[in-house]
């Protein structure tokens, strides 16, 4: 009796939202390694335990679902580069800088397919994509500027910071590890440093 409540519990049909956040989470997890545009639709549902077809009741297309990838990524990576709100303005930053560099270490590839707003097969994804971008920006821009407590007038620094402290990841990222100039902690101080000098010049 209880190897029969435990099996029909196993194939328990699961809900169209339950069902969506389990083939996001196995999208996610692929593009950890598998740049997104090779990410194997047939391998997602086999995981999933489902059809291809079926796949694609939840996902009308191969572009929905990896936007719907993208879009998961974006509020993961918020997530995951979010700082302890109790811990002393610099420190947030410095923490925000480090997780930030970080995240696009591990995720370089899927990263600069964000930045220029492509998905499978080169295809330009457009707004939506564009749309995720500016999230995980605007978002970022928002926590610096709170834990510091700046003005309003000094956000268009901060965002602009975002994209060095991005362009710095890119650059410093490409390189073998053994080969960098600078680790991890080196360069987090660098970035922080700019943060500095720039709301220094721009409030004279």
């Amino acid at each position: 009796m209880l190897n029969n409540v435990s099996s029909q519990s196993v194939r328990r049909r699961l809900s169209a939202d339950e069902r969506r956040r389990q083939l996001l989470g196995i999208g996610l997890s692929r593009i950890v390694d598998t740049p997104i545009q090779d990410l194997s639709l047939d391998e997602v549902a086999a995981d999933a335990g489902i059809s291809r077809g079926l796949l694609f009741h939840y996902f009308p297309t191969k572009t929905d679902f990896y936007l719907a990838c993208v879009a998961a990524a974006g509020r993961r990576m918020l997530r995951t580069t979010a700082p302890d709100e109790d811990a002393p303005g610099r420190e947030q930053v410095e923490t925000m800088a480090r997780l930030m560099i970080e995240q696009i270490e591990r995720r370089r590839a899927f990263y600069l397919a964000l930045v220029h707003g492509r998905v499978a097969g080169g295809e330009l994804a457009g707004q939506p994509v564009a749309e995720v971008y500016e999230s995980v920006r605007e978002v970022s821009t928002d926590r610096v500027v709170r834990a510091l407590g700046l003005a309003p007038d000094r956000r268009p620094v901060v965002r602009a910071w975002w994209a060095y402290v991005e362009d710095r990841a890119l650059t410093w990222s490409a390189v073998p590890a053994g080969d960098r100039e600078l680790p991890l902690a080196g360069l987090v101080g660098e970035c922080v440093e700019a943060l500095d000098a720039l709301l220094a010049i721009s409030g004279r």
